[in-house]
């Protein structure tokens, strides 16, 4: 008499092994594991040979031009991971251990200057209890690029290189952790991949926190173009309130990170956010796709370092037709894509600055 209930489960149990995933679970799975694991795992290495630069310059072993060249790299893939920012690099102070931005009072040059007058022995150990302000890639910016600190002479080598090992050390140690913290058995990796977990009750809320992040960072591509172009500031131009401005990487900085929040959009072999939207909604992706093609195209067009292009009206002219344009990115993500995915954004971390 229990025979068919009993045939009933296991039809059950076979119709439900058989049906297809959540695409919105395979998704998360896909972006964790093809995108954004990817990107920490390059940061690591970009930190561990800014690690390795920092000493073989202050030894005499490599010239200023690598060190810098190093510099750019390391920041350049952190800023590919700020569109990605989610979990423990996102928690706590970890984001502004990498880097102080933004640094409306030069306040990165006075503490690195105080900390170094200061007459204490500088290490990793010492340097992990100090601000932010001097623990990251702006810190380590400064002591390489900035104009009034000569680093060919011997004196100077020697009061900034305890400082600037100390701080390719910490953000090697750093990136290290946040990586074994994603890849630990309970880590973000496992919690985008199989739900539900302590995290996520569901794969729509990992999707939600995606686009967030990435909307998030998509603003704050506009706020680090705008500012040194004075759009809060009544149309005069800021180039010191740039980031990256020492080293003149704030463009390459910048498209860095619209690569990460692109590399979301599209994720690896299709299976990105793109990809959860429904067939009546294909307008909508091509408008997106077409969106960051433009974007990549200002980005092409520029010949010059920001700073260079703002002292200009041709220059100012192409950077407001690039801001125009990652405004049509941020905007179509902000709005018709996260009403395509059922996502509420809310407030985000930019909000009130």
């Amino acid at each position: 008499m229990f025979r068919p209930r009993l045939l009933l489960t296991s039809l059950a149990i076979a119709l439900g092994a058989c049906s297809p995933q959540d695409p919105q679970a395979t998704t998360s799975a896909a972006l964790a594991q093809q995108v954004i694991l990817p990107a920490y795992g390059r940061w690591v290495d970009a930190d561990r040979a800014l690690a390795a630069s920092s000493l073989a310059f202050c030894q005499g072993k490599e010239e200023l031009a690598k060190a810098r060249a190093d510099f750019v790299a390391a920041q350049k893939a952190w800023a590919e991971l700020q569109p990605l920012l989610i979990g423990p690099l996102a928690e706590g102070n970890r984001a502004w251990q990498v880097q102080f931005y933004p640094d409306k009072k030069n306040l990165v040059a006075r503490q690195v200057e105080q900390l170094l007058s200061g007459g204490a022995q500088i290490t990793p150990a010492t340097l992990a209890k100090s601000s932010v302000v001097v623990q990251g890639l702006t810190a380590y910016e400064y002591i390489l690029f900035d104009a009034r600190i000569d680093l060919a002479d011997a004196a100077t080598r020697a009061r900034y290189c305890p400082l600037l090992e100390a701080i390719g050390e910490h953000q090697q140690a750093l990136a290290q952790d946040i990586l074994a913290r994603w890849k630990a058995d309970n880590g973000m990796l496992a919690q985008m991949s199989k739900f539900p977990n302590e995290r996520y009750a569901d794969a729509h809320e990992a999707i939600a926190e995606m686009l967030r992040v990435q909307v998030t960072a998509l603003d704050m591509l506009k706020k680090k173009l705008g500012t040194p172009l004075g759009r809060q500031s009544k149309g005069i131009p800021q180039p010191f309130q740039a980031e990256n401005w020492r080293s003149d990487a704030s463009l390459a900085s910048l498209e860095s990170s619209l690569n990460g929040a692109e590399a979301l959009w599209k994720g690896s072999d299709g299976k990105g956010l793109r990809a959860l939207l429904p067939g009546e909604q294909k307008d909508l992706a091509g408008k997106i796709d077409a969106a960051y093609a433009d974007v990549h195209g200002k980005f092409a067009a520029l010949r010059q370092p920001l700073g260079e292009l703002l002292k200009d009206d041709a220059g100012i002219k192409q950077l407001n037709e690039l801001y125009d344009s990652l405004n049509v990115v941020h905007r179509l993500h902000e709005g018709e894509l996260a009403k395509a995915l059922g996502v509420q954004l809310g407030f985000n971390a930019n909000d009130g600055d």
